[in-house]
């Protein structure tokens, strides 16, 4: 109905009096601006949410009521719904669940990993599939795995081999493909105490970074050559990904290569923990200091 006469004021220069009078609406009703302060509601909710990753709303609104909350169970569930904290329907055998709540964007190198799969075949018809793994702060391509079968316990060799070079990021975030939600994975990121977020089923956009990673693998190394074996489709793939961090221009980092961007971030870390003032010293009898992990 506002809408209706928001029309005829805009189409037929009617008055708001004329055009709630042929509506048969209040005026107060057209003038009336919704006035809602949900960031405290959604703050907690959010965080309820995280906590108990199997409540629903009504529960959750609950909680909300028990710590001195009063809201209405409808404004719950439209919040609910609005920060997408529905819970997801278990089917099958038991999987990997991994983080309920979305991640927050990387403020660092090596605080968020992004992995996904991309398929092609050789010469002779044979399938083979490439486990590619990226920063998502630095954009830079940690690794490009190539093999004709990659289990959910050779993807936790793999990680187990970066996190050798690279050390232990935050959090690591995947699609819900059977390797990635097997138990040897789930084992291996419990071990390794590393959140393991899976996006939702059919939302792709949610691991964007590896999805441009595969485009970019697929269109400038898979399909310009014809792989006759394994072995050379692995040498072909570990020239392209070096071209990739070290020479290939990344117009998301402002046409900078991922290992330019690394180490111009590397450098600023620096030049701040120079500038910062001297710590104090230690006295015997003192407690030192230690420093706290980075919050994700």
């Amino acid at each position: 109905m506002r809408q209706a006469v928001k029309h005829l004021q805009a189409q037929h220069r009617f008055a708001e009096r004329r055009a709630c009078r042929v509506m048969g609406l209040a005026r107060g009703t057209v003038r009336y601006r919704a006035r809602r302060c949900d960031g405290p509601l959604r703050r907690r909710l959010r965080a309820l949410a995280g906590e108990r990753r199997r409540f629903g709303y009504r529960r959750l609104a609950i909680l909300l009521r028990r710590e001195g909350i009063r809201v209405n169970l409808k404004k719950v569930y439209r919040v609910y719904r609005e920060e997408g904290l529905a819970v997801r329907r278990r089917k099958g055998r038991k999987r990997a669940t991994g983080m309920r709540m979305p991640l927050p964007r990387p403020e660092r190198v090596n605080q968020v990993w992004s992995l996904d799969f991309v398929h092609d075949q050789l010469a002779d018809g044979r399938r083979f599939r490439v486990l590619g793994v990226v920063d998502q702060f630095s954009r830079e391509c940690l690794a490009l795995v190539a093999d004709t079968s990659l289990p959910g316990l050779r993807v936790a060799r793999e990680l187990d081999r970066l996190l050798q070079s690279r050390g232990k990021p935050a959090a690591i975030v995947s699609d819900n493909g059977t390797e990635l939600t097997s138990r040897a994975v789930l084992q291996w990121a419990q071990a390794q105490s590393i959140h393991w977020h899976y996006i939702r089923p059919g939302k792709p956009t949610e691991n964007g970074y590896t999805e441009s990673l595969n485009g970019k693998i697929r269109d400038e190394c898979l399909n310009e050559h014809w792989f006759t074996s394994l072995a050379e489709a692995r040498q072909i793939i570990a020239l392209w990904k070096e071209d990739y961090n070290h020479v290939r221009p990344h117009s998301s980092l402002n046409y900078r290569t991922p290992a330019e961007f690394a180490g111009s971030q590397g450098a600023a870390c620096a030049r701040l923990m120079r500038a910062a003032p001297a710590a104090p010293r230690i006295t015997s009898g003192a407690a030192p200091c230690r420093p706290q992990k980075a919050a994700l």
